[in-house]
């Protein structure tokens, strides 16, 4: 039986989509079956790793509008083990049209289920927002990886996203878990970076991730070309520090 994890964070430019393409393709690396669902109408984890968004047929969207089965929206990836559900911009739309259904914010959820005895890990990539999608996406996990950026606002927004978390896990999933808080963009050689570091790691202690995701060119560069940083730079920080992540996600789950 495979894992849900949400990635989350209303806050943009966080790293999410980032930690999701290559925590995902890591976690491939070392014989994990994996699926992303891409659940942001920006559609960047679909882009990131090779979709082309203008040819596919069926997305997430279709999934929840009921136009396609989840399994006939699965498609393969240049990474070995590594599938995705790719998202598409009528999901902006997704959103409103859900707003009448009945159980609107388990949508997703029945959608992934049925999934979860395919995969070991099934990695959602939520929208910057704390929308309906949002919603649908931390209902149908099992737990959420909170990436926090090394910069100076960034925990401000984290304790409106507990709140919402918070609030799931009374009304909606009270299974949901912190799966964890990882630290994204740090530069080791700035004192603002360190101060954030402790600052997180005072405040939710073994909550977060012993690994840290360095500021890293590679790893920009890598979505641009459609690939995750493990085949766009093997050795690049970038890369190692995924692994290393992936690593920790597996033991921590095999305990």
């Amino acid at each position: 039986m495979g894992k849900i994890i949400a990635l989350a964070n209303q806050k943009g430019g966080v790293g999410k989509t980032t930690t999701a393409i290559n925590l995902a393709a890591s976690l491939a690396a070392l014989d994990k079956k994996v699926l992303i669902v891409d659940a942001d109408p920006q559609a960047n984890a679909s882009s990131g790793l090779g979709i082309d968004i203008k040819s596919v047929d069926n997305s997430i969207y279709e999934c929840i509008s009921g136009q396609c089965e989840p399994s006939e929206a699965v498609m393969k990836t240049e990474v070995p083990n590594l599938c995705i559900i790719p998202s598409h911009i009528d999901l902006v739309g997704a959103e409103i049209e859900m707003l009448n259904l009945p159980d609107r914010e388990k949508v997703l959820k029945n959608i992934l289920v049925p999934l979860k005895d395919d995969y070991d890990f099934i990695l959602i990539d939520c929208s910057p927002s704390l929308g309906l999608i949002t919603v649908n996406s931390l209902t149908a996990a099992d737990s959420v990886i909170i990436p926090v950026q090394c910069e100076y606002f960034a925990l401000e927004g984290i304790s409106k996203l507990l709140n919402t978390i918070k609030i799931i896990k009374s009304k909606l999933n009270p299974a949901l878990e912190i799966e964890g808080f990882l630290l994204t963009m740090y530069d080791s050689r700035l004192r603002l970076a360190n101060q954030i570091y402790e600052e997180v790691i005072k405040h939710f202690g073994d909550m977060v991730f012993k690994t840290v995701i360095q500021r890293n060119i590679k790893l920009s560069e890598a979505p641009s070309y459609g690939q995750p940083v493990l085949l766009y730079d093997p050795d690049s920080k970038g890369s190692q520090n995924h692994i290393q992540l992936a690593q920790e996600l597996i033991n921590k789950n095999s305990k």
